[in-house]
């Protein structure tokens, strides 16, 4: 249903919803790209420069646009999961502090998110995480492997609200199919959102994506999995009477 201009708006998104990049993987010379992020510059702390200018040779991974030997970037051959957009780190903190068995791999162009990060798995000492500051379909297109990943996670999304605003979304077929080649049979995908506008596109081109099979049948949801926390963000919403629409599906 087209959304009224003067549409109250959505309440104020978590860090992770300004930075995920959607562009497309082939296009015609002279197209400009769409992306589903606006880069918003933020408060980087000096803390931040200095997790940046100490840890980011431990932790982080530039982009070179060439695919990456995993094994040798964390010195073991394990199964890793891949968090697109992690805002403040505060899931992929969580994921990883509790499941050191599995590499986890983080994406997020937004600095001082990226900075806080840093200085969490420093303190941490969470040598299995890795994070690129950069453009997640770029590195998922050109460097990272096809079944590579264990898992996939997208959570809260920028919704891009207004239906003319659509087209930014990061949830779009042809993403959809690259997570897909970038899945190992058996590999998960979970999306989480707080948008219902958001969760029935997810549905949309999910459900009808070859290759994966919603865990709770056509269109369904499942409640909040143990391995995603509740953010401080979505508690809020929650005391707003918002609702969270969490989607599991499974690589076939």
């Amino acid at each position: 249903m087209a959304e009224a201009e003067d549409e109250a708006a959505p309440a104020p998104r978590p860090a992770a919803a300004d930075r995920l990049a959607a562009k497309p993987f082939t296009r015609a010379p002279g197209h400009r790209a769409v992306r589903s992020f606006v880069l918003r510059q933020g408060r980087f702390t000096e803390a931040q420069q200095r997790a940046f200018d100490a840890l980011w040779p431990r932790f982080g991974l530039d982009y070179a646009g060439a695919p990456r030997d995993l094994d040798a970037v964390f010195g073991r051959r394990a199964p890793r999961v891949l968090e697109i957009g992690f805002g403040n780190g505060e899931a992929l903190r969580f994921a990883a502090a509790q499941d050191p068995a599995r590499d986890y791999i983080g994406i997020e162009v937004h600095a001082p998110g990226v900075g806080r990060l840093l200085n969490a798995l420093a303190e941490d000492g969470s040598d299995h995480v890795r994070v690129y500051r950069h453009d997640a379909v770029e590195v998922l297109a050109h460097e990272i492997a096809d079944g590579a990943l264990d898992e996939a996670r997208i959570y809260f999304p920028d919704p891009w609200h207004k239906k003319r605003h659509h087209k930014r979304r990061l949830v779009q077929p042809d993403f959809a199919a690259l997570l897909v080649r970038k899945l190992a049979p058996g590999g998960r995908l979970h999306l989480a959102t707080d948008w219902h506008d958001y969760a029935e596109q997810m549905w949309d081109v999910l459900d009808a994506t070859a290759g994966l099979r919603n865990r709770a049948g056509a269109r369904g949801r499942v409640p909040r999995p143990h391995w995603r926390p509740q953010t401080h963000f979505e508690t809020r919403g929650q005391r707003l009477g918002h609702d969270v629409w969490d989607l599991v599906y499974d690589r076939v």
